[in-house]
């Protein structure tokens, strides 16, 4: 009998020392679990932190604009992988203060511990049209106007960021080519849409200004006086961002100079967004035509938005049943073994045909109009059965299981109803399964490849790290 529950993510080893503890009741399972997971957000935070060190680093020494506009689009990226995470601890803080509240003895009403299962949301084919003026567009008058663009997107914790994008005049639509997959999103997420802009006219100072100015001053006021000065000025080991060596402190970044990416539109999605087609959704935009980083936005976003909840993608529950086949007067009964997927019970012959992925004997449809009750006992048998209503044009058509004993019978029941709550809350999404394709792992820019930067180094570290 298999069953999925939807709840547990961490495991204590069977026979381990830690699992005695807790079967001593000398220690709680929820609050190593609890640690578990405050351990592994914090990792992440010092993670970004380091990797934040190493964005302000590669700006300041960075002589090319191009590598400065990849660095500045990292750095906005880590500030807001760092602000997110620490969201997400806080929640989690008092999500276990709750629930210490909520489980007292004293409390005796009754808690609803059902959770929607999660889902994958992803976003892809992003356009963003641009309405440039005829004198711009058409007869090509005018300054060039330039502009780097990126897009943030986020999820609850998980933040992610597109390839950085040069905009002027020549372009109709800001295309961003990679698509983006979020994979632990709930019924209830908030897909955040922020479009950040940088002009590439706008003139900065390279980074080897702060070194060349410290080292002189050094030079000039002498050993002791020097290295104060030369400390204050250079963001590296010593900076507000990082202790001199130890773990970082969760600081401000320190002003670096170089390009600033710039708010331009941003948008909120939901799961009434969510439809298997090419949709357009409102942006609200920042700014105006005096901003050195503003483009002539039309005032809103194209896009695919899919969604698939783990309902619709895997096995839910899985067991040996009987099914019903009434032959005359008499009842025949099948052994059968179901798998409950989706918007269907899969019935098959034997176990072994779900792993040899032989199609099934046949399949009954489980979905928002499906009704399934559990009988009561047959007094002569004793066996308690589940019944499974479904209508086919206008006649109703039902299906009658037996479980091998009454604790599975529980079991299906308790499966049969997550899944319609499930289908409850992710509504559309339930009707069919919409495709999603896993992007394909992302080049490092060709500009800053070459030289094998620091920058191609922090992106490699990160796709090792993660």
């Amino acid at each position: 009998m298999f069953c999925r529950n939807q709840t547990t993510r961490a495991t204590v080893a069977r026979g381990s020392a830690m699992e005695m503890e807790i079967k001593r009741g000398r220690f709680r399972e929820s609050i190593f679990f609890d640690t578990l997971q405050d351990s592994d957000i914090q990792k992440k935070i010092d993670y970004e932190i380091r990797m934040r060190d190493g964005a302000c680093k590669l700006l300041a020494a960075c002589s090319q604009r191009e590598q400065a506009l990849e660095a500045a689009k990292s750095l906005v990226t880590c500030n807001a992988r760092i602000m997110a995470y620490m969201a997400e601890l806080q929640k989690m803080k008092e999500a276990q203060v709750m629930q210490r509240m909520a489980r007292r003895p004293s409390d005796s009403s009754p808690i609803d511990d059902r959770l929607p299962c999660k889902g994958k949301v992803a976003i892809s084919d992003l356009r963003i049209p641009l309405m440039w003026k005829d004198t711009e567009y058409f007869k090509n008058k005018g300054d060039l106007h330039r502009c780097a663009v990126f897009c943030l997107l986020q999820v609850g914790a998980e933040i992610y960021d597109t390839d950085m994008v040069m905009v002027d005049r020549t372009l109709t639509d800001i295309c961003f080519e990679n698509g983006i997959v979020f994979s632990e999103a709930g019924p209830g997420f908030q897909l955040k849409l922020d479009l950040y802009s940088c002009c590439t006219e706008e003139e900065f100072s390279m980074g080897s200004t702060p070194k060349k100015l410290a080292s002189k001053l050094s030079s000039s006021l002498g050993r002791s006086s020097g290295k104060k000065v030369r400390a204050t000025l250079d963001p590296g080991g010593s900076s507000p961002v990082s202790n001199g060596g130890g773990s970082p402190l969760l600081l401000p970044a320190p002003t670096v100079p170089g390009p600033k990416y710039h708010l331009l539109a941003h948008t909120t999605l939901t799961l009434t967004s969510v439809q298997d087609s090419f949709r357009t959704h409102d942006l609200t935009i920042s700014g105006n035509e005096e901003c050195s980083f503003w483009l002539p936005l039309y005032g809103s976003v194209c896009c695919r938005l899919a969604a698939q909840p783990l309902c619709m993608t895997q096995q839910m529950m899985a067991g040996c049943l009987k099914f019903k086949q009434q032959v005359g007067d008499n009842p025949n009964w099948t052994k059968i073994y179901g798998v409950l997927k989706g918007t269907n019970l899969f019935c098959y012959n034997r176990a072994e045909d779900v792993e040899a992925k032989v199609e099934p004997a046949f399949t009954i449809a489980i979905n928002k109009e499906t009704r399934i009750r559990a009988t009561d006992k047959d007094l002569q048998s004793g066996v308690q059965s589940i019944s499974i209503t479904n209508r086919y044009g206008g006649e109703e058509v039902m299906h009658t299981l037996v479980a091998e004993n009454h604790d599975d019978t529980q079991r299906w029941m308790q499966a049969f109803w997550q899944q319609f709550y499930d289908m409850s809350l992710w509504k559309q999404c339930c009707d069919d399964l919409m495709k999603i394709e896993m992007p394909s792992p992302r080049k490092p820019p060709a500009t800053i490849s070459k030289q094998g930067s620091l920058y191609h180094e922090m992106e490699a570290g990160r796709r090792n790290e993660i």
